[in-house]
């Protein structure tokens, strides 16, 4: 298990530094586990060990969320002021990530499997 985890921490930190050096505008922990997929399918399989700390972090994901149910009940009053506007920027996200995810699925498939009026 602690090789496992030790793999977790080491691309994580690859991940940062690539955040850090070379693509300041995306997380280090996403380029993170970039790294590990690409890792994990060149070698076409999940070690014991990084599959029990994997399931172990599933297990208590819902951990994560508490920081961040604290904040919002700590802001409850900026929030009641502002909440229209959250509103419209949540729903123009979804839209607009719906929107863009249904652009890429027709740019990305192939043209044999498009179906057009």
């Amino acid at each position: 298990m602690i090789g496992g985890f030790t793999r977790l921490l080491l691309f994580q930190g690859l991940g940062e530094v690539l955040s850090k050096f070379l693509l300041p505008f995306v997380p280090g922990p996403v380029l993170g586990l970039l790294l590990l997929l690409g890792w994990l399918s060149l070698r076409r399989e999940v070690q014991q060990d990084l599959e029990m700390v994997s399931a172990a972090f599933s297990r208590h994901l819902g951990l994560l969320f508490v920081p961040a149910a604290v904040g919002v009940v700590m802001f409850m009053p900026q929030l009641r002021e502002h909440a229209f506007a959250m509103g419209v920027a949540l729903v123009a996200s979804v839209l607009a990530t719906v929107g863009a995810s249904a652009l890429l699925l027709r740019l990305l498939a192939p043209a044999a499997d498009r179906h057009e009026p």
